[in-house]
């Protein structure tokens, strides 16, 4: 049964209206990013229920687990050649920057029968996808709302994920002047002019996004509450939506510093310990790398020290808990990000659901 997860879904609801709302007051639709859970239907299926239309994914294998959530469903990473067919079949639209596999998109829409949706991507500094040529994405939009079987459905860019360049107000009004542009070009509006991911709430909520950027895709602000410009959780919302309990395997009094000539680890990094005296109380729990991320992961117990992960074990200094810990005990963990991406990934992870009505 352990290592376990427990998804909370009514404080996961809660942080869903929270955000949705906030971003409806600035005249923002939402993509829920639904990545982070690989695309569980269960959670992408409250998702739907709180009124996110929208979905999106970077994997289509996610995709095709949502075939049945009433929403549309984009692939957020640019589509890969070999995996077009189910695309087509299982994505309603997809962010492009490559006009060869849009050309592709559109001779398998012309052979299932079906019609996608494009949305083109600008690179405005983080040199990971998109367009740095933008007279070559408006020639690339020209193409694409030509083509048969796939529309035209907007413009869109990342920031924060590579190079962690920041949103401001000049990238994204550079954004909606390609809207203008594209626009002209087509001689149509654009639906879609996507601005980014939780890295731009803060922007947003500060009423620095332009008018004529509409979209943002949303993954942590939306199931965690937080923003990611400062890393700050949002006005009522909920930190606790994904937890992780773990059991103890060992429990016994070491040193705080090991003993004996320190290597490098997997990464080539030297570890670096504290020293906290002779006599701490440490506990070996089940859990490691391969389940989930330590950086990202804090401990319920705010009298447990994380001491670090190896690919199976968990280190914890629990000597300054008031909680009387036994081999057997569980600890429970409060997981970030991409540490619930790991323990989803993960199929050694029990995972559990609480709190489904509304």
């Amino acid at each position: 049964m352990y290592p376990l997860l427990t998804v909370n879904l009514d404080h996961m609801r809660k942080n869903i209206r929270t955000v949705r709302g906030l971003c409806a007051a600035h005249g923002i639709s939402v993509t829920a990013v639904t990545k982070v859970f690989r695309g569980d239907p269960r959670i992408a299926g409250v998702l739907a229920e709180e009124g996110m239309t929208m979905l999106g994914d970077s994997r289509v294998a996610n995709l095709a687990r949502m075939r049945e959530v009433p929403a549309e469903k984009w692939l957020i990473r640019p589509p890969m050649l070999t995996e077009i067919p189910d695309l087509v079949r299982f994505g309603d639209a997809s962010l492009n920057s490559e006009m060869c596999v849009v050309r592709a998109i559109s001779e398998e829409c012309l052979r299932q029968g079906r019609t996608h949706r494009v949305i083109l991507m600008a690179d405005l500094g983080d040199i990971r996808e998109g367009y740095i040529d933008y007279d070559e994405l408006i020639e690339a939009a020209g193409e694409t709302d030509r083509l048969p079987g796939v529309e035209l459905y907007g413009i869109g860019v990342n920031l924060t994920c590579f190079s962690f360049i920041q949103y401001d107000t000049e990238k994204l009004t550079l954004l909606a002047d390609l809207r203008r542009r594209t626009e002209e070009a087509v001689g149509h509006p654009l639906q879609i002019v996507s601005g980014g991911n939780s890295a731009a709430v803060d922007l947003m909520l500060r009423g620095g996004i332009p008018e004529g950027v509409n979209n943002l895709r949303l993954g942590e602000s939306v199931l965690f509450g937080k923003e990611r410009a400062h890393y700050q959780y949002l006005p009522d919302t909920y930190a606790d939506v994904f937890t992780l309990e773990c059991e103890i395997v060992e429990l016994k009094e070491k040193p705080s510093l090991p003993w004996g000539t320190v290597g490098v680890d997997s990464y080539g990094k030297k570890p670096e310990f504290t020293d906290r005296g002779e006599h701490r109380m440490k506990a070996v729990c089940a859990l490691g790398k391969q389940d989930f991320d330590a950086e990202t992961t804090v401990p319920c117990d705010p009298g447990i020290i994380m001491l670090g992960a190896s690919s199976d074990h968990l280190m914890l200094d629990v000597t300054d808990s008031e909680h009387s810990y036994k081999v057997g005990d569980t600890v429970k963990l409060q997981l970030g990000y991409f540490s619930t991406m790991r323990a989803f990934t993960s199929e050694y992870v029990t995972k559990q659901y609480t709190g489904a009505a509304d």
